[in-house]
């Protein structure tokens, strides 16, 4: 046989070409590309501009830059990404909602194949996690989630599972009850499609309790629920249907919003957290693309290639992921399947924190699980943009270290040196108009539509909620920054802290409770605004956005968990969804059913 020059490469045999489109077609790459450099432009000249305006304010003493001024430069360059970004995601999503349908479809084009109503071909198991939590609470929302697809017409279509981990004796018992009972509510043909499985430990946690359901399951398509998660019949076929339209789409992440709640920080924080994630997913949307979100829950999933590519690595030194959703988005899309977000605030519910001890619980749950990334092996092959998205959720925590330390740093630079407070003023105005621009962005947006002002309650009564809910996440970032910067020490000498059951319902909070607590974060504050008082009384009045949660973090915490302070609100609709104004079916049976509860 003839030689051949190993060196010559024919066609057949040559690189892979860059692909032409994303893997379902919906979006050209050069598109994307173009999109990703707009963005990446933006950002870096605003940041650039924000760090040279804080350089200048700093040199502005006549003494040039020494070791305490690059300290506090070091601070205000670590929170500019996290902010500066979501005012520019803000900013494409306010545009991309006031153009409408094109608008979002610009972001989310795969959106219009579930606007149709084609029959379904597909099998989709909708599952439930649990892990000692209230049985009754969180299986009577997984019969409604059966009850409102059955009034669908195509309820044949989908299996229900609950997935177990509990260890608690008493917990599995009324799990077991709970399931045979709701099983004997119903006929033979519909009672078969409901199952109940528990695991006798909690291997790889909520991610190996998945990964073990998708290694025995014959579905083609999963629907995983959290405890609290409640969606409608609708929402889900329509999630449904696009997977169907789009076999190359491996995981299509709904935009889950707050249900209605009786807590009055609940009521505070889901308002604010309502109105900005939907311009900022969008705006996301627009330039992420195919490499969207995954949030573990409320979002349909391919099994097929989750099972055989988005199982877990182990972590360097030992250990199981434990924020798993990010690092399975990120493996969907490697092994050529796209991850997508469909922005649209449409029947998928969760709960949110009744208590600001619950929400500073989850959120030091959360640091612990994103922290765990810098921990993650090699993974090659990864897109781009799938390694921003990792380090994007490591990033997200050093703006509470940052903010902290900036004002221990505060007393000690206006003691030492002398230098003009208006710059600073400006820095720090344009700094919280920054953060505050994904809500502002979602607030402009109801305010500018008649239909959806109306829909909220009408304009005073919304805006009686924004200015409410704004007070408050002011108050909300000046606590939870001093306790996360408190978790993330604690993770760094070895106290890596519990990864429990989640509170959910609202239960008051005593004020010794509330000072064990946060008698840290308010010692925190004292101290800081003392030394400001003594030292630079004009600068403490401009710290008071960032000083004045940490300060007040026992009384706002106690009075936000006063189930009188929630029933108030309720009554005189602050900070009211449209859901809790003109309820659909499935938030109307939930709240009946709590009543129910509240009066046996």
């Amino acid at each position: 046989m003839p030689q051949t020059d190993s060196s010559v490469v024919t066609l057949a045999e040559g690189p892979a070409r860059a692909p032409l489109t994303t893997p379902t077609g919906l979006q050209a790459c050069v598109t994307l590309r173009r999109r990703r450099l707009l963005v990446l432009g933006l950002n870096l000249t605003t940041i650039l501009a924000l760090a040279a305006g804080l350089w200048g304010v700093l040199a502005q003493d006549g003494d040039g830059i020494d070791g305490l001024d690059l300290a506090l430069l070091a601070c205000g360059l670590a929170t500019l990404p996290w902010t500066v970004l979501g005012f520019w995601n803000a900013a494409i999503g306010f545009l991309l909602l006031r153009a409408g349908r094109p608008g979002m479809l610009a972001a989310a084009p795969h959106a219009a194949a579930g606007e149709g109503e084609a029959p379904l071909h597909v099998s989709t198991a909708v599952v439930m996690t649990l892990r000692n939590e209230d049985p009754a609470r969180a299986l009577s929302r997984l019969a409604l989630v059966r009850e409102s697809l059955e009034r669908t017409g195509h309820g044949d279509a989908f299996r229900y599972h609950v997935l177990s981990d509990s260890d608690d004796p008493q917990v599995i018992r009324a799990e077991e009850a709970w399931v045979a009972s709701w099983r004997a509510g119903l006929p033979g043909p519909e009672a078969d499609r409901i199952r109940y499985r528990r695991r006798r430990d909690n291997a790889g946690y909520k991610a190996g309790n998945l990964q073990d359901f998708c290694a025995g399951s014959d579905a083609d398509l999963m629907l995983p629920l959290d405890a609290d998660s409640l969606m409608t019949g609708p929402a889900i076929l329509r999630l449904v249907r696009i997977m169907q339209a789009h076999p190359r789409l491996g995981i299509l992440q709904s935009l889950a919003v707050g249900a209605p709640a009786s807590s009055a920080f609940a009521r505070l924080f889901q308002f604010g957290m309502r109105h900005g994630m939907l311009p900022y997913t969008l705006g996301a949307a627009w330039w992420g693309a195919e490499c969207g979100p995954f949030w573990g829950h409320n979002a349909v999933l391919r099994i097929a290639p989750f099972a055989a590519h988005c199982r877990l690595p182990p972590l360097r030194g030992g250990g199981a992921v434990l924020s798993h959703d990010q690092v399975e988005a990120v493996l969907m899309r490697r092994a050529g399947y796209e991850v997508r977000v469909l922005p649209i605030e449409e029947g998928s519910f969760e709960d949110n924190p009744p208590t600001l001890l619950d929400h500073l619980t989850r959120d030091a749950r959360w640091c612990r699980g994103n922290l765990q990334y810098l921990r993650l092996p090699a993974m090659p092959g990864l897109e781009p943009m799938s390694r921003f998205q990792l380090a994007w959720a490591v990033l997200m925590f050093l703006n509470p270290p940052a903010l902290t330390l900036a004002l221990l740093l505060l007393p000690w630079r206006a003691a030492t040196q002398d230098g003009p407070a208006t710059g600073a003023a400006a820095l720090t105005l344009a700094w919280l108009l920054l953060s505050l621009a994904p809500k502002l962005a979602g607030y402009a947006a109801v305010l500018a539509d008649r239909e959806v002002r109306a829909a909220h309650g009408g304009g005073v009564r919304f805006l009686a909620g924004m200015a409410a809910e704004i007070a408050a996440s002011f108050l909300l970032l000046g606590a939870s920054s001093v306790r996360l910067t408190g978790v993330m020490i604690g993770l760094a000498v070895g106290r890596a802290g519990l990864w429990t059951a989640q509170g959910r319902d609202t239960t008051g909070l005593r004020w010794g409770e509330a000072f064990r607590a946060l008698g840290g974060v308010t010692l925190f504050g004292v101290l800081v605004c003392a030394a400001l008082a003594v030292i630079a009384p004009a600068l403490l009045a401009w710290s008071l956005p960032l000083t004045l949660g940490s300060l007040l973090s026992v009384p706002f915490a106690v009075l936000t968990a006063a189930p009188g302070a929630g029933r108030a609100m309720v009554r005189s609709g602050l900070c009211a969804t449209r859901e809790e104004i003109a309820p659909p079916w499935e938030i109307a049976r939930l709240q009946a059913g709590r009543a129910e509860a509240a009066v046996s």
